[in-house]
């Protein structure tokens, strides 16, 4: 038990991710200092006055760049491909003076297969992964989730709860399952 524990401790200290399942770090988020610090070691790139409150997640966290003034919030959930994996496809880019709410979902990893009905799902592998890009002054709605290869407009709204599959122009309004630009902002 004492290997396992010691093996354990090895594996959080090195791992490329922040979570509420790694001690090591997480702590470290209740506490605006520490939390810039972790952050401007973990991140490709952490921006000015950016935060990532605890409770929130993120993978691979060395392919993703968070832009300044944006508030990454509890639930939250980046989630990355390692940059040397697929030749830097995965990465996530949230530019500057972007609103999150609570418990948004960015997913830029490669999805399962399933096109051979007769194999289980977990046995048919991947398809690549995609780069998602979210520009500046979006605002991110609670629980929306973003999909791999998708690109958000600038000063563009995705409703709460929308799931977006595809890209979204500048300055629109989009909702629904999957997001649909509803409303185009003067």
């Amino acid at each position: 038990m004492f290997g396992e524990f010691i093996s354990r401790i090895k594996y959080w200290s090195r791992e490329d991710r922040i979570s509420p399942e790694n001690p090591l770090n997480h702590w470290r988020l209740y506490f605006h200092s520490s939390m810039t610090r972790l952050c401007k070691r973990k991140f490709k790139y952490f921006g000015e006055g950016a935060e990532f409150r605890a409770g929130a997640y993120a993978a691979d966290c060395s392919n993703i760049s968070i832009g300044k003034r944006v508030v990454i919030r509890p639930n939250s959930i980046l989630f990355a491909t390692a940059p040397n994996k697929y030749g830097g496809k995965g990465s996530i880019t949230i530019e500057d003076n972007v609103l999150f709410g609570p418990a948004v979902q960015i997913y830029a990893v490669e999805k399962h297969k399933f096109q051979d009905i007769h194999a289980p799902i977990i046995d048919q592998g991947f398809d690549e992964p995609g780069d998602v890009l979210i520009k500046a002054g979006s605002w991110i709605g609670a629980g929306s989730i973003i999909i791999a290869g998708v690109t958000i407009g600038s000063n563009s709204v995705i409703g709460a709860g929308s799931i977006v599959t595809r890209d979204i122009p500048d300055h629109v309004v989009a909702v629904g399952v999957p997001a649909k630009v509803i409303k185009e902002l003067a």
